[in-house]
This record gives structure tokens, sequence and C-alpha cells, in this order.
């Protein structure tokens, strides 16, 4: 496991109800997002979604959603992309799975 790896930095990401539901949706982007609208932008909408659709989706403001989707990218939970002025997210499978790997191990 990676030395920097970090399982309290991500119980206390995991703590806040509106970040979990944040993985949540990003697991199935394609049941939650509109895949239309970013195959008109020539992006997968597997590559990650845009701060904007995640923060109305959510009914929180831009500067919540970033917030949350930054402490969530440091803790190892998502993936970033920056697309000129606008940042992708993603989920970290391999970062979740150390999360998961670390739980069992230690509990």
């Amino acid at each position: 496991m990676d030395e920097s790896f970090d399982g309290a930095k991500i119980y206390r990401v995991l703590a806040n109800d509106t970040r979990r539901e944040i993985l949540e949706l990003l697991r199935e982007p394609l049941k939650h997002f509109d895949n239309d609208k970013y195959l008109g932008y020539g992006l997968a909408i597997e590559g990650g979604i845009c701060v904007q659709d995640i923060q109305r989706s959510l009914n929180i403001s831009q500067s919540v959603a970033s917030t949350y989707l930054k402490s969530m990218q440091d803790a190892g939970l998502l993936l970033s992309y920056r697309a000129g002025r606008w940042t992708y997210y993603r989920r970290d499978e391999k970062g979740i799975g150390a999360f998961s790997d670390w739980v069992r191990k230690t509990l």
C-alpha cells in the first residue's frame, strides 16, 4: 500500500452525506448524467463529469461542490482532468479499492 495512504482521512471525507452521494453518482455516470451533452463536446462521460453537472444534480452551490470534489481527490477517491476552463471528475477505483482493503485489514 502507498506510504502516503491515509485511511483516516478518507473516513473523514466519507463522513459527509453529500460526498458519499457524489461517489454514488459517479459510480454510474450514464445513469445520472446526460451522455449526449458530453458526446456533443467530443467527450466520453466515463472520462469524468464536470463540476457544474454534479453541483446541479445535488442542488448545492458550485463552490461547495468544488470544495467537496477537491477534498475527495486529495483523499484518493477521485481523479480529475482539466479541459479548457472545465474540470471533470471520476471515481478513482484504485484508491477506493485501497481504502476497502485498508478497512478489511484494520477493522
